[in-house]
């Protein structure tokens, strides 16, 4: 696959792309995820067959660019701001048009969002908002993140296929917040199979900083394996 760096409303960008692609994958990503990209793809492409379209993006201000409404620090220093909203609009109306234009000649193909931890929580969130996804890879999401779990009981996913994923040793923290995303994960994926959305809830070893790039690229294998099998 080609590998390509580029700036879009001052947000670097990196786009991995092939011949005649049959999905394209988003994933909104911090310095440490963008450093192993490399490797992430290409786990992807090993079990993927199709060609597809990668596209990350750089953010800066992780918890205010990926949050969707204010709460106050539940570790460090840092609350959350408001700016998911921004983002998903950056995402629809400025680089997934670009990229549909320039790497897919225009053409109609399935987009799935994919993130991790907050970025996994945008993922979701997002899928509530618009019908724009057709899956959503979110692994080791935030869904502790206060009022989440509120939220979802009154908004529905707009779309038909969610991958969740978590760390055996994730609930396992003196963090009282986010020593909740074990019970709060279980009960998310209860909601979303109880709505008939497609959906699996994959465990994996070890706590929330381990093998980010192998837990994502496992998390976009399933949406696209996925893809028209409800």
């Amino acid at each position: 696959m080609k590998k390509e760096t580029f700036l879009i409303e001052q947000k670097q960008c990196i786009i991995y792309h092939g011949e005649k692609p049959q999905y394209i994958l988003f994933q909104p990503v911090n310095d440490h995820e963008m450093e192993n990209l490399d490797r992430q793809v290409s786990l992807i492409q090993a079990e993927v067959s199709e060609p597809f379209i990668f596209v990350a993006f750089l953010v800066e201000k992780w918890n205010q660019e990926l949050s969707p409404w204010n709460a106050p620090p539940v570790f460090g220093a840092d609350g959350f701001g408001d700016g998911a909203g921004e983002t998903l609009r950056f995402i629809r109306e400025k680089i997934l048009p670009f990229v549909t234009e320039q790497y897919a000649c225009g053409s109609n193909i399935p987009v799935i969002m994919g993130g991790y931890s907050l970025a996994g929580l945008f993922a979701l969130w997002s899928a509530c908002q618009t019908e724009t996804f057709s899956a959503v890879a979110a692994v080791s999401p935030s869904v502790w993140f206060p009022g989440w779990s509120a939220y979802t009981q009154e908004h529905k996913f707009r779309t038909d296929r969610i991958y969740l994923s978590l760390g055996r040793k994730e609930e396992k923290t003196r963090n009282k917040i986010m020593a909740a995303v074990g019970d709060c994960i279980r009960e998310q994926y209860k909601r979303i199979t109880g709505d008939g959305i497609k959906s699996v809830l994959e465990w994996n070893e070890g706590n929330h900083f381990q093998k980010s790039d192998l837990r994502c690229a496992k998390g976009f294998i399933w949406c696209v394996r996925n893809i028209g099998h409800i």
